[in-house]
């Protein structure tokens, strides 16, 4: 299906779309078509405290997905990523892990069992950029 079919669906569905849903829906449809298994959108820990915008699987990696979408070229997307966004990554990143995985795992980098990565997808246009390994768990 064409990029803009499915921004057809996008507006039916949701006729007034902001910039930043338009970036999730563009981000998600980019994930699943190179592998990604989507879990989970706009994720909220019950305690409150940050979003995460896409949790999805690679293989057998869980990922944090922070997606940042742009109309204009006036500053990289990725730069609104800041130490206190980060803060708030981590700390729902945690929560969901310690909900999500089996056993209460206690979330880290890298275990026998899973390991976590973030990545970053940025959106101007319909070019899409999608940054790995980001920032560390």
């Amino acid at each position: 299906m064409s990029l803009s079919l499915y921004r057809l669906a996008d507006q039916l569905r949701r006729p007034r779309i902001n910039t930043g849903e338009r970036g999730e829906d563009i981000a998600h449809r980019w994930l699943r078509s190179r592998g990604f298994t989507v879990v989970a959108r706009n994720w909220r820990p019950p305690e409150g405290g940050g979003e995460l915008d896409i949790v999805a699987w690679e293989r057998d990696e869980l990922v944090f997905v922070e997606v940042k979408a742009r109309l204009s070229n006036l500053s990289a997307p990725e730069r609104a990523i800041d130490p206190d966004k980060i803060r708030a990554l981590r700390r729902a990143a945690r929560a969901y892990v310690r909900r999500a995985l089996p056993h209460g795992a206690e979330p880290q980098e890298s275990n026998e069992e899973t390991r976590i990565r973030f990545d970053v997808v940025t959106i101007f246009g319909n070019e899409v950029d999608h940054l790995r390994d980001a920032f560390p768990f």
